[in-house]
């Protein structure tokens, strides 16, 4: 598989996720406007933005570690196809992460609940860019504002949490 073809399968895992994400976002809720919030949180403008770039990143960061595994197990490298399934399971679950977290935080409304999610989904993160980073360095570069996005928002829902609690 081509990395137009990868580009186009990332995207759409990627897609998927924000989609989740998105459909489980609500900001209007009272709930949320009862909040005690830091002052140092961005505005809510803000967040579809970033987001978008940062699905941006991962789909192409992902997508291009991914060709250069498979062109290393095209050329017989031993350890590159357990690196690409890894990659992979990596992938996957930090999508899972990605998705699930709107809803811990809007749906479940338990800050204490989102707050594990979030730093879970940090945690996955950083592990993505490092994993992308041993493959290629260029896509583990192209992770690192989704890494250091997903620790900020860990460290917002924390503060949350423990305004809240």
């Amino acid at each position: 598989m081509g990395f137009a073809k990868k580009l186009l399968l990332t995207t759409l895992v990627t897609g998927a996720a924000a989609a989740v994400g998105a459909a489980t976002t609500d900001p209007d809720t009272r709930w949320y406007r009862r909040q005690d919030l830091p002052s140092w949180q961005p505005p809510e403008e803000l967040f579809p933005v970033a987001w978008t770039g940062l699905y941006a990143l991962i789909a192409t960061s992902s997508a291009a570690t991914l060709n250069t595994l498979d062109e290393r197990v095209a050329h017989g490298e031993a350890e590159a196809e357990a690196e690409r399934r890894s990659f992979r399971r990596a992938l996957g679950v930090n999508l899972v992460l990605n998705a699930a977290w709107p809803a811990l935080f809007w749906k479940v409304q338990k800050n204490e609940v989102s707050a594990v999610g979030a730093v879970a989904l940090a945690v996955s993160s950083a592990d993505l860019m490092r994993r992308a980073w041993k493959v290629r360095r260029g896509a583990g570069v192209g992770l690192l504002p989704y890494a250091a996005w997903t620790t900020f928002a860990a460290v917002l829902n924390s503060d949350i949490a423990r305004r809240n609690s």
